[in-house]
C-alpha cells in the first residue's frame, strides 16, 4: 500500500500533539497525530473518506479513508460543554466526502472567548495500524497543504484475529452520569482501561454496540447524559472487567458540567474539602504532586571507639578529616548556587569554628578518640538548640548533626553513599539531614515524606529548590507506612494518600501530565510581557538571593526583582561585609538582570536570623523583638553602609530600596532621612525610590498613612500571616494552621491595596502567596499589580495571568473575603481554577 498524505483541514499554526494542554491528546491516549491552533473558521476533509461519527455538539468528527485510516478532528478543548454553540456541521454520518469538502463551520471568536483552548488535535485513531512518517509542525499551514504522511505498519496482511476464550458473559446496566455523555476524553479513558483486561468488553446503547477498546466506536454510540448503557464482558476475568468499566463511567470521571471559562465570574463559596480517606496530613515544605512507591531512608548512627590510640595519632586523624571535608565542601560550594550553596557554605563555616576545634582538641588530649571527641564537642551544641524555645533555631541543629556525621565518616572510614532506590520512589524518613537530600538521585526520587522537621529547615529549602514535592511534620503515623506501598503525595494540599485505588492513581497521573504540558507551554511564552486577558498589565517579578537566582529569573522571563534578600551577605560570617563587597554583589545581580528593576530589601536579620558580630541580648520571643529595620535603626553605621552600597549601583535608578518590618510611619521617616542624606553626599540629584514591606498588621491597617510618604508597598505574606494569626510559621506544632489565604490576611492585603491606591502608589506581593497559583487571581482582584515569586514559578504565573480578566478576579476576591476560613477560600479558589 502506498503512503497516504493527509492535508491540513484548517488554517493555523501547526504544533506537535505532545504540546496540546490536555493529557488525553498529549499522552496519545487516543492515538498519534498533530494539532493546529486555528486562525480561520472552517474545517474541511483532510482526505477522501466516509463520515463515521459526528457528535451532537458538532465539535468533533471522525472519518475513515479508503485505506482504513480512522481520523478524529476535535475542534478546541472542552468544547463539548458548549453544547453545539458556535458549531455548524455541513455533513452527516455516512456521507462520502472528498478531500477539501466542508465538514464544520465554527465561530472562532466565540471559542476564543468561552473555550479553555481552541487548539485542535487531528488524531489517527488506529495508529497501531499506521505509522506517521512525516509531520509538519512549528509553522503556519493553509487548508489543503500536506500535513501528515502515513504508512501501514504491516502491508497487505490480514487483520489479527483475537480469539477470546469462551466463558461466562457478565453484564451490568448503568445510567451514564457524564454531563456531556461519552465524548473524546471519556472514550479515551474507557478504551485505555478496557485494554488492560483480557476479557472482550462491549458497550451497548439502544440498538448500537461498540467494542470498549475502540474510541471511535464509543463516539459513534452517541451516548448522552442519563442514557442507559449495558457494559458486557466475556472471557477471562469478565466480572472484574465489566465492573471496572462500569465503575469508571459511574464515577463521573471528573468531567466538568460547564466549559472552563476564561472570563466567568467567581463561583459561590462551598464547604472546605475534608482530608481524603486513608491519607496522612503534614506541613508543606515544597509544593507539588508525586506518584510512587514508599521506600524508607534509614542510616544507623556511626560507631566510634571511646578511647584513642594516642594523642598524636588522634590529632592527626582529626586534622586530616577536617582538611578533607573542608576541601570537599569548598568544591561543592563552587559547583552549587542559590540555597544549596548557602547551606554548604554554612557547613564550612561551622567546620572552621574555633570553639568546636578547641573543644575537640581538649577531649583528644584527655585520651578520647578523634571521633568520640568530635561527637561530644558538637552534639551538646545541637542538643541545646533543639531544646530551646525557638523552633527555627532547633532546625539549625540539623546542620550540626549533619556536619557531625560527615566528619565522623571520614575519621572512621565509613562510606556515606546513600542507598540506591528504584525509580518513582517517594522517600520516607523519620528525619533527614541536608547532606542526605543533596546526595539523592533526582532521577529516582519523586517526593519526600518526613515525620519530623519543619517548613523552614534546610531540608525544606533544598527540596523546593530541587523541585521535589515534600511534606514534613507528618508525625508518628508515618511509621505505619510499609516499604513498597503505593503513594500519591499532594504536597501542595498537605497530605499523602496511602495505597490509593486505581482511579485515584489514574487521576493523579493525568494531573502530572497536564502540569508538565502547562509548564512547557508556559516556559515557551515566558519572554512575553505579563498581561491579563483584558490587557491589564501585571508585573511578574522574582525573589532573589544570589547572582545565580538572578540568572535563573531572567531565563524564566522575570521582568525584574521585587525582592533581593541581602541577608546572604551578612550571615554565617564573623564580620559584616564592607561597602565595597556589598556594592560588588549588588552590581553583579543588577548586571545579570540586564537593566530590569531591582528592589533591594534592607538587611532583615535578628530574631530567627542572628549575626554573631551584632550584640543582641537573648529574647524570650525573638519574632516580636529586635529584627528587621529595628536592627538597622539600632546600628546606624550598618544601615548607612548598606544604603551607600545600594546607591553606588549603576545605572542610578535601577535599584529601589525596600524597608522590612515597618510598624509605623516614624520608622519610614527615619530611614528616609538616612537615604536622603547619603544621596546628597554622593551628589545624586534624582530622588531615590523608597518603599516598605507590609509585614505587620500595624502597617497594613495604617497603609494609607504610610503610602502618603512611601513610593510603593509590597506585602510580605509570610510574616504578615504569622503575625495576623499569632502562629509561628517556624513551629511545626502550629505550622499546619498557617495559611496566607486566611480571610483575615486577605482583608489586611485589601486594606493595604486601598491605602496605596488613595495616594497613587502600587502594591505588590513578594511573600509566598505570590508563588501560589490559587492565590494569584484573588491578589489581583484585591488590587495587587506586582507579583514577585520564586524564579522558576515565573512562566506559570505569567501563563495564569494571561487567562484572567480584572472583572472576574474582583468578583472572585469579593467572594474570598466573605469566606469563613482559609480552607473555604482554597476550596473556592480550586473551583475558580477548575
Amino acid at each position: 500500500m502506498a503512503a497516504i498524505t493527509l492535508t491540513a483541514p484548517m488554517q493555523g499554526w501547526a504544533m506537535p500533539v505532545a504540546d496540546v494542554p490536555d493529557a488525553v491528546f498529549s499522552d496519545r491516549m487516543l492515538g498519534d497525530g498533530v494539532a493546529i491552533d486555528p486562525t480561520g473558521d472552517m474545517l474541511v476533509a483532510p482526505y477522501d473518506g466516509v463520515i463515521l461519527s459526528l457528535l451532537d455538539s458538532g465539535h468533533a468528527i471522525t472519518l475513515r479513508t479508503p485505506e482504513g485510516v480512522e481520523i478524529l478532528v476535535h475542534i478546541g478543548l472542552d468544547t463539548v460543554a458548549l453544547e453545539g454553540r458556535g458549531f455548524t456541521p455541513c455533513v452527516a454520518v455516512g456521507d462520502h466526502v472528498a478531500a477539501g469538502t466542508r465538514l464544520i463551520r465554527f465561530d472562532l471568536d466565540l471559542l476564543v472567548r468561552e473555550a479553555r483552548a481552541v487548539v485542535t488535535p487531528i488524531i489517527v485513531l488506529n495508529s497501531d495500524a499506521f505509522t506517521i512518517t512525516q509531520c509538519v509542525t512549528g509553522r503556519m499551514v493553509a487548508i489543503g497543504e500536506p500535513l501528515l504522511t502515513l504508512e501501514p505498519r504491516i502491508a497487505d496482511q490480514p487483520a489479527e484475529i483475537v480469539d477470546i476464550e469462551a466463558g461466562e458473559t457478565h453484564s451490568l446496566t448503568i445510567t451514564v452520569p457524564l454531563p456531556h455523555g461519552i465524548h473524546a476524553r471519556p472514550a479515551a479513558r474507557i478504551a485505555t482501561l478496557a485494554k488492560r483486561h483480557d476479557a472482550a468488553i462491549t458497550i451497548g446503547c439502544g440498538d448500537k454496540t461498540s467494542d470498549a477498546r475502540s474510541p471511535i466506536g464509543l463516539l459513534a454510540l452517541g451516548v448522552r447524559c442519563n442514557d442507559t448503557i449495558t457494559v458486557s464482558a466475556q472471557g477471562p476475568g469478565s466480572v472484574e472487567a465489566a465492573t471496572a468499566i462500569a465503575t469508571l463511567i459511574g464515577s463521573g470521571m471528573d468531567e466538568p458540567a460547564e466549559a472552563p471559562s476564561k472570563t466567568g465570574a467567581a463561583p459561590a463559596p462551598s464547604q472546605p474539602r475534608p482530608l481524603p480517606a486513608g491519607a496522612l496530613a503534614g506541613v508543606t515544605a515544597a509544593p507539588g504532586l508525586a506518584i510512587g512507591q514508599a521506600h524508607w531512608f534509614r542510616q544507623p548512627e556511626i560507631e566510634v571507639p571511646e578511647h584513642g590510640e594516642g594523642i598524636a595519632v588522634e590529632e592527626a586523624r582529626f586534622a586530616q578529616a577536617v582538611a578533607t571535608l573542608t576541601d570537599r565542601l569548598t568544591a561543592q560550594a563552587a559547583r552549587a548556587a542559590g540555597p544549596e550553596r548557602a547551606i554548604v557554605e554554612a557547613h564550612t563555616a561551622l567546620l572552621g569554628d574555633p570553639a568546636l576545634r578547641d573543644a575537640t582538641g581538649a577531649l583528644i588530649a584527655a585520651g578520647n578518640s578523634a571521633g568520640h571527641a568530635w561527637r561530644h564537642a558538637i552534639r551538646p551544641l545541637a542538643d541545646a538548640l533543639r531544646a530551646g524555645s525557638d523552633p527555627r533555631l532547633a532546625e539549625r541543629a540539623d546542620d550540626m548533626l549533619d556536619l557531625e556525621r560527615q566528619l565522623l565518616a571520614l575519621i572512621v572510614g565509613v562510606d556515606l553513599a546513600p542507598p540506591v532506590f528504584p525509580p518513582d520512589t517517594i522517600l520516607l524518613a523519620d528525619d533527614l539531614l541536608p547532606s542526605h537530600v543533596l546526595a539523592l538521585d533526582r532521577a529516582t526520587i519523586t517526593g519526600l515524606c518526613v515525620a519530623r522537621g519543619g517548613p523552614t529547615s534546610h531540608v525544606a529549602i533544598l527540596a523546593a529548590t530541587m523541585g521535589l514535592p515534600a511534606l514534613v511534620a507528618i508525625g508518628d503515623a508515618l511509621a505505619g507506612v510499609r516499604d513498597g506501598a503505593m503513594l500519591v503525595l499532594d504536597a501542595s494540599d498537605g497530605f499523602v494518600r496511602i495505597d490509593p485505588d486505581a482511579d485515584t492513581v489514574a487521576a493523579a497521573q493525568v494531573q502530572l501530565v497536564k502540569a508538565t504540558v502547562r509548564r512547557a507551554e508556559a516556559l515557551a511564552r515566558a519572554g512575553e510581557p505579563c498581561r491579563m486577558a483584558d490587557g491589564t498589565r501585571i508585573e511578574a517579578f522574582a525573589n532573589l538571593g544570589s547572582v545565580g537566582d538572578a540568572r535563573l529569573a531572567v531565563d524564566n522571563g522575570a521582568e525584574g526583582s521585587g525582592l533581593l534578600r541581602t541577608e546572604f551577605l551578612f550571615l554565617e560570617r564573623d564580620a559584616a561585609p564592607d561597602i565595597a563587597e556589598q556594592t560588588a554583589e549588588y552590581q553583579a545581580i543588577a548586571d545579570t538582570l540586564g537593566g530590569r528593576p531591582l528592589i533591594v530589601r534592607l538587611l532583615d536579620i535578628g530574631g530567627d536570623k542572628p549575626a554573631p558580630y551584632l550584640p543582641m541580648a537573648a529574647e524570650e520571643n525573638p519574632a516580636l523583638g529586635l529584627r528587621g529595620i529595628r536592627v538597622g535603626l539600632a546600628h546606624p553605621t550598618l544601615l548607612e553602609g548598606q544604603v551607600r552600597a545600594i546607591l553606588a549601583v549603576a545605572p542610578l535608578g535601577q535599584c529601589r530600596i525596600m524597608v522590612p518590618m515597618i510598624a509605623s510611619l516614624g520608622e519610614l521617616r527615619a530611614v528616609r532621612a538616612v537615604v536622603d542624606r547619603v544621596a546628597a553626599e554622593l551628589g545624586l540629584a534624582d530622588p531615590v525610590a523608597l518603599g516598605v514591606m507590609i509585614e505587620t498588621p500595624a502597617a497594613a491597617v495604617t497603609a494609607d498613612l504610610i503610602a502618603a510618604e512611601a513610593d510603593f508597598l509590597s506585602v510580605g505574606t509570610n510574616d504578615l500571616t504569622q503575625y495576623a494569626l499569632a502562629m509561628d510559621r517556624g513551629n511545626p506544632a502550629v505550622a499546619a494552621g498557617i495559611d496566607g489565604l486566611h480571610p483575615a490576611v486577605l482583608r489586611l492585603i485589601a486594606q493595604t491595596c486601598e491605602g496605596g491606591r488613595r495616594h497613587g502608589r502600587w502594591t505588590g506581593v513578594c511573600g509566598g502567596l505570590a508563588s501560589d497559583l490559587l492565590a494569584i487571581p484573588i491578589l489581583i482582584g484585591l488590587g495587587v499589580t506586582e507579583l514577585s515569586s520564586a524564579p522558576t514559578m515565573i512562566p506559570e504565573v505569567k501563563a495564569l495571568v494571561a487567562t484572567l480578566t480584572m472583572e472576574a478576579c474582583r468578583t472572585h476576591a469579593t467572594a474570598a473575603l466573605a469566606c469563613q476560613s482559609a480552607a473555604a477560600v482554597r476550596t473556592l479558589a480550586r473551583e475558580f481554577h477548575a
